[in-house]
């Protein structure tokens, strides 16, 4: 049997076995502290602003006070309630409806910054990455987020969890171009896209433990002593704690990681042009030629907007099902069964996940880059409207859930074969970092955004007027979120926008 005719894995020698496993441990622990801190990011927001819930309750009763005897209030929950009847009740339906929301809008604070250290800390080690070396970088990577996925869980203020998790995400966002640009090269021509394909599918695994970390912790609250985080630990402290230690593991198995032949030799013309005073096109990491040359630039902007598409609607929309669960699906439930249920469903989005990036990496291979991506982006946009927008019952979440994660994660399999195939050697690091961080920036927005529609819908929402526009057409209001996210998650547009421009790499060889 020719060599054509074998299977792609066969191929691979133990050397190329070993940097796929090496990549994919560091590409699916950083995934781990995604999926840890999206299930703990509402519970430690509640424990960190709970001083500010004495603060709501003083403004609500003063509102409250003011509407019994006439006065003029500002307070809209307070103008809905003119009446002798209310009751404490209602006050305290009133506090836990903006405590709720300032938990919502401090939780997408610490998400869009985590947002924002990964697109940092990728433009960094991206250009390092190129400079130093892909092994040297991802060691780096792993060290970054480790340690302040660690020191996450000592938070004692929302301001100092925020800067961890900035800290974290530079880490984070490093981790995969280094990672990506390792296996790219290192693998022979017909393995690559399997491989890089399988390393972003296993990255599910890591959220699928995160998940299962959740399921076992988050409920858990062990007594300390009083001068120990206030007299005692929460489950969400812990899952950080575990957070921590994986990495190591990966870190001391990188010492055995070499550099790609193809990284040594752009680094040693590099080197012989500079020493004969050439000004030489061949500088490792320039974002310069990234962005002055018409070809690079083009692919550039290409993957920013692709990647911008994919992240925002995974963390503005896709990565808000714990939210979506507990305080709309499962409002009702003890907050036990909505973080059991929670971490369940999770770790099925996950499993989805998994699949969904396998699946783009099949399709790929016949079909292309472009028509995997236009088939995923449209899915996306179908699944996450129907399920922020009208899942509500507590069995549709063990089959709607799985079919999110299948939709949204789906493209990031195309990320992570594509984003490589754009650049040449001595950009790859580089230009893969800077698509996949810089749309990172821009993912923060979108985050934040949605955090400020909820605030926003809230308000409007709760005037007589939008109840009489919503009853025009049949319907009841929507809860703020619900729209709130459905309105993000038509970012999914500008992905199919994008794609009459892209290249289509499929069957070819990468630049030089």
């Amino acid at each position: 049997m020719s060599q054509a005719q074998l299977p792609w894995y066969r191929e691979l020698s133990g050397y190329h076995w070993f940097v796929f496993v090496i990549a994919t441990l560091g590409w699916m622990f950083d995934c781990l502290d995604q999926r840890l801190f999206v299930l703990a990011r509402s519970r430690a927001m509640e424990e960190l602003l709970e001083p500010r819930r004495a603060e709501i309750e003083q403004q609500v009763m003063e509102e409250f006070a003011a509407a019994a005897t006439g006065e003029q209030s500002t307070g809209d929950d307070a103008q809905a309630v003119h009446t002798p009847q209310s009751s404490a009740e209602q006050q305290q339906a009133v506090v836990q409806r903006r405590f709720r929301a300032a938990v919502e809008f401090y939780s997408s604070i610490a998400t869009a910054m985590l947002l924002v250290g990964w697109a940092t800390g990728g433009l960094l080690f991206g250009v390092l990455g190129d400079r130093l070396g892909r092994a040297k970088t991802l060691m780096l990577t792993i060290l970054t987020y480790s340690l302040f996925t660690g020191l996450s869980g000592i938070s004692f203020h929302w301001w100092d969890f925020v800067l961890y998790r900035f800290l974290t995400g530079m880490g984070v966002g490093g981790a995969f171009a280094a990672a990506v640009s390792l296996v790219a090269e290192v693998m022979p021509p017909r393995a690559r896209p399997h491989t890089l394909g399988l390393l972003q599918s296993f990255s599910a695994l890591g959220n699928i433990t995160g998940s299962l970390i959740g399921l076992l912790l988050l409920p858990v609250v062990l007594t300390a002593p009083e001068w120990l985080l206030g007299g005692h630990i929460a489950g969400w402290r812990l899952m950080f704690a575990v957070g921590f230690l994986p990495a190591v593991l990966v870190v001391i198995a990188m010492k055995r990681l070499k550099e790609p032949e193809s990284w040594l030799a752009a680094k040693a013309a590099a080197k012989a042009a500079a020493q004969s005073g050439q000004p030489a096109p061949q500088k490792l990491g320039s974002l310069a030629e990234l962005l002055g040359d018409r070809r690079w630039r083009k692919h550039t902007i290409i993957g920013v907007l692709l990647v911008t598409a994919g992240a925002v609607g995974l963390w503005g929309v896709g990565f808000w099902s714990p939210e979506l669960i507990r305080n709309h699906v499962l409002k009702d439930e003890p907050k036990q069964v909505q973080d059991a249920i929670s971490s369940v469903a999770t770790a099925l989005q996950d499993v989805g996940a998994f699949f969904g990036m396998l699946v783009f990496t099949f399709i790929t291979a016949y079909i292309g880059r472009r028509g995997a991506f236009a088939l995923c982006y449209l899915l996306c946009l179908v699944v996450v409207s129907m399920v922020f927008g009208f899942m509500s019952q507590k069995w549709q979440v063990y089959w709607m859930i799985p079919l999110l994660g299948f939709a949204t994660l789906s493209v990031f399999g195309g990320f992570a074969i594509y984003l490589p195939e754009l650049y040449p050697t001595r950009l790859r690091s580089t230009g893969t970092g800077f698509c996949y961080n810089v749309a990172r920036y821009l993912t923060a927005v979108g985050v934040f955004t949605m955090g400020s529609l909820t605030v926003l819908y809230t308000w409007l929402f709760s005037k007589p007027a939008a109840e009489r526009f919503f009853a025009f057409f049949g319907t009841e209001v929507p809860p703020p979120f619900r729209a709130a996210t459905v309105t993000v998650a038509m970012i999914f547009l500008l992905g199919l926008a994008v794609l009459p421009f892209a290249p289509e790499t499929k069957d070819k060889p990468l630049p030089e």
